[in-house]
């Protein structure tokens, strides 16, 4: 069957660049599920994306669906015949409909009796039969922002297409999409190659846009450009550090890059570095450059032009002098907001709502540093530097320069507290309480600034659980799952070890004077006990691991984590099979009986040998465990109990549990419930599947 090479390109006006990968990917994805559903076979599918188009190009695309195998069941043979074997009203009309006479029908047998089946092969489609309905599917997929409408047509899109090309192999194939009919020509770089370029092949296409000023393949633009700053940056022996969406975002951006190297006043770099690389960066989509040494900022950035010019150096001295004024603005600010002392700016915060409900900043504040000063307390740490750093920490939110760089929040709040000479872990504390930024992000370093990270998350999510606003399916606008990832983290890997149960109780109760937070604890408890379980999941820790831990309700992160290493390391005994299936068979034993805990074991009801021999052994091991258990050594309390295992074994080979005398069988469960306490000061075992 002939294959051949399927080219399809929309030109539009520039795309949006934090959406142009996403719609170009998806645009592939869809028109690949949809070949593939209707089984035109292809060898791969290629996305391709500039700011002025969105392309895929498919490879040994078949040109025609295989041969259709159409099976038609009909009516049952006895209401298809009559008593004289004539074909009935019934039997005829399903022949008209499948287009044959009723000879071409076939009988099938099946256990409910016989039917008539009607059974051919059909030709497959042409892919140009198939292609504009697909295309126009495919687009209704895309995930687009924001939709446009141009000219006085109702159509919409992500910007105007402005033409589209659709070739299979040489032909264009006839098919019209948005009000646009498809042709053979495709366009170049918009200063370089405007005039339209025929295509001879679809396979052509990225030689062809390549001789035209255009990198289509966005990974091979991306490439470029990254090659392009390296060497940029070696030629004045600098070093780069840039967040991957601006790269993306500025390979969106260009069809041919050029990157050049332009300077700035050393004058500016007396303002915090990281409000000139905020404005470099976001404003202008520059690429700071930093001292290979120290790391300190340089006067330099690296511009990506779309442009090969025959006078860089107007280019390069265009963006020198529109960085300038930003700069201008950044210094007006920084000096400004020097005038003002940090501390002196909380009495404005009342002016800040936080929350309808939940008040002003400064309220926030005020609890910030009542929950500071408990979970100091809780972890027995010096709160002095903690609850200072809380009275100051939102206070930046007023200056000048957060204001026209909110991202700076912390940062600048750094800045002004050593400027007004406040103690250096104060001011590390007021930028690293925002951290984790986002998941797997960088921790606070300071003990004040992990106390202060936990206590800002938990405020939050106590508050806004307690005004009922908590997530639901996608929607989150208060980024509260982001906020129980981060206590999670800090707690865990920040090695914070307090009750979070008690902490969020703490909190709950700052809040009584506005709202009903009865269940707010609880309810935020629960809610990143659900968080933890992803957590772990993304450590490939087993639900079941998780379940087994979480059946014995820690209320310390720390303390929970060290259960679940413990339990994932127990699986891996050779006795944690037979244990675990022992564990859910003492469960359902005890199940039946109320309150088996309260029942006590009298040794002089043990009849067996393997009662006294498990009794013995239990005892003797929970000796051994408890300081183990105490000193939260989960794992080599639960390899010292895996020794019950034979004894375990042995008891259930030899011993009736549900005896007739009710003494005997009671002594027996509070045998077994012993046995099970044991086993849950770490963990419900019965819960691990092997």
């Amino acid at each position: 069957m002939h294959t051949d090479t399927l080219l399809i390109e929309l030109g539009t006006e520039e795309l949006p660049p934090h959406a142009a990968k996403a719609l170009s990917d998806s645009f592939a994805e869809a028109m690949s599920e949809l070949l593939t559903q209707a089984e035109f076979s292809f060898a791969s599918c290629i996305a391709f994306v500039t700011p002025r188009r969105l392309a895929i190009q498919i490879k040994e695309l078949r040109a025609q669906q295989a041969p259709q195998q159409i099976v038609r069941k009909g009516p049952a043979v006895k209401a298809a015949y009559d008593a004289d074997g004539k074909p009935t009203k019934a039997a005829l009309g399903f022949a008209q409909s499948c287009g044959v006479a009723i000879d071409a029908l076939q009988t099938q047998e099946t256990d409910k009796g016989a039917w008539l089946l009607f059974e051919c092969q059909q030709e497959g489609r042409h892919i140009h039969a198939v292609l504009q309905d697909f295309i126009e599917q495919s687009l209704k997929r895309l995930p687009i922002p924001r939709p446009m409408r141009w000219g006085d047509s109702e159509i919409e899109f992500v910007r105007p297409i402005h033409w589209l090309l659709v070739m299979y192999g040489s032909e264009v194939v006839p098919c019209t999409v948005k009000n646009i009919a498809a042709g053979g020509d495709t366009y170049g770089h918009r200063f370089h190659a405007p005039k339209a370029i025929r295509l001879a092949h679809a396979d052509n296409y990225v030689s062809d846009l390549n001789a035209a000023y255009v990198l289509a393949d966005f990974n091979v633009r991306k490439a470029t450009i990254e090659a392009q700053l390296a060497r940029c940056a070696d030629q004045h022996n600098a070093a780069l550090d840039y967040p991957q969406a601006l790269l993306a975002e500025v390979t969106n951006l260009v069809e041919w890059p050029v990157a050049m190297v332009g300077q700035f006043s050393q004058h500016f770099l007396q303002i915090p570095q990281e409000a000139l690389v905020v404005t470099m960066q976001d404003a202008q989509r520059y690429f700071p450059l930093f001292d290979k040494t120290t790391g300190a900022l340089l006067p330099l950035f690296i511009t990506v032009a779309n442009i090969e010019s025959h006078t860089p150096d107007t280019i390069k001295r265009g963006n020198e002098r529109v960085i300038k004024p930003r700069f201008e603005d950044a210094d007006f600010f920084w000096q400004r907001d020097k005038e003002t002392r940090l501390i002196d700016r909380g009495a404005d915060l009342e002016g800040i709502l936080f929350e309808k409900q939940l008040g002003s900043v400064a309220a926030k504040v005020e609890r910030l540093t009542q929950l500071s000063e408990q979970l100091c307390s809780m972890l027995n740490i010096n709160h002095q530097h903690a609850m200072r750093a809380a009275l100051l920490c939102k206070n930046d939110l007023l200056t000048g320069m957060v204001n026209e760089f909110p991202k700076l929040q912390g940062v600048m709040g750094r800045y002004y507290a050593l400027h007004d000479n406040e103690d250096s872990q104060v001011a590390t504390a007021i930028q690293e309480h925002y951290q984790p930024l986002q998941a797997g992000s960088q921790l606070p370093a300071t003990s004040a600034g992990k106390v202060l990270a936990i206590c800002d998350r938990i405020d939050t999510l106590i508050g806004i659980f307690a005004t009922g606003k908590k997530p639901t399916g996608v929607k989150d606008p208060y980024a509260l799952r982001r906020a129980a990832i981060a206590v999670i983290r800090l707690s865990i890997e920040g090695e914070c070890d307090f009750d979070l149960l008690t902490m969020l109780n703490c909190s709950a109760s700052l809040l009584q004077d506005r709202l009903a937070t009865e269940s707010a604890a609880a309810e935020v408890f629960d809610y990143i006990m659900e968080r933890l379980r992803g957590y772990y999941q993304d450590q490939n820790i087993g639900q079941d691991i998780f379940a087994a831990v979480r059946a014995v309700q820690p209320t310390r992160l720390i303390d929970f984590n060290a259960r679940i290493l413990a339990v994932r390391s127990f699986q891996s005994l050779a006795e944690a099979t037979s244990l675990a299936a022992a564990n859910k068979r003492i469960a359902n034993i005890l199940k039946k009986t109320a309150h088996p805990e309260s029942l006590t074991i009298d040794t002089g009801l043990f009849s067996a040998a393997a009662e006294k021999q498990l009794y013995q052994q239990i005892t003797q091991l929970e000796a051994e465990v408890a300081p183990l258990f105490a000193a939260h050594k989960y794992g080599d309390a639960l390899t010292a109990l895996a020794q019950l295992s034979p004894s375990i074994d042995q008891f259930f080979e030899d011993v009736m549990v549900m005896d007739e005398n009710l003494a005997m069988r009671n002594n027996r469960i509070a045998l077994l419930s012993k046995v099970s306490q044991a086993f849950k000061t770490a963990a419900d075992i019965s819960l691990i599947q092997n």
